[in-house]
């Protein structure tokens, strides 16, 4: 997946981006003047099947809205983000999602992860929360939760194949 952010992002949603990417073994690019046409071109050009655009609102992050390479909107969710400077662990080609919010499963199909019932370690962790749709966790190689974070306001769109 090509991650990239909205026009003149903030440090703060720049970062998030960036362990997005990592966390997902995805490619995060600086979108500088770069249109929606061209961001999708730029992600067949990497060979990547899919774009994330991170929106934000007064400097941090507040919406990823998912595409496919064909410029289809596949998923709208609304977040807050908890972002820290760590190293984050993880194993990127041995990831896994495991995910108890099933509007979200459709995650599995758009970073191209195998959904599991359960992981230990190295997976990404959605769970559901009293407060908000959910909470995506990124667990590491040593089963550890990393600080960084996604919080699930609401989701927006689904695409149903």
């Amino acid at each position: 997946m090509l991650i990239s952010t909205s026009r003149k992002p903030s440090q703060k949603t720049r970062k998030f981006c960036k362990n997005l990417a990592r966390c997902t073994d995805s490619t995060s690019v600086n979108r500088g003047k770069m249109n929606m046409r061209e961001l999708l071109l730029k992600a067949l050009e990497l060979d990547e099947f899919n774009l994330a655009i991170v929106n934000e609102i007064k400097g941090n992050p507040s919406k990823i809205t998912f595409y496919s390479n064909k410029g289809e909107v596949l998923l709208v969710i609304l977040i807050g983000a908890t972002i820290e400077n760590e190293k984050l662990n993880i194993a990127p080609s041995k990831l896994k999602i495991v995910c108890e919010v099933e509007q979200l499963n459709v995650l599995s199909d758009i970073l191209d992860i195998e959904l599991v019932d359960k992981a230990d370690d190295n997976c990404i962790l959605i769970s559901s929360s009293d407060d908000l749709v959910a909470k995506i966790n990124f667990v590491n190689k040593f089963g550890q939760a990393n600080k960084f974070q996604i919080n699930v306001k609401k989701v927006l769109e689904v695409s149903h194949d």
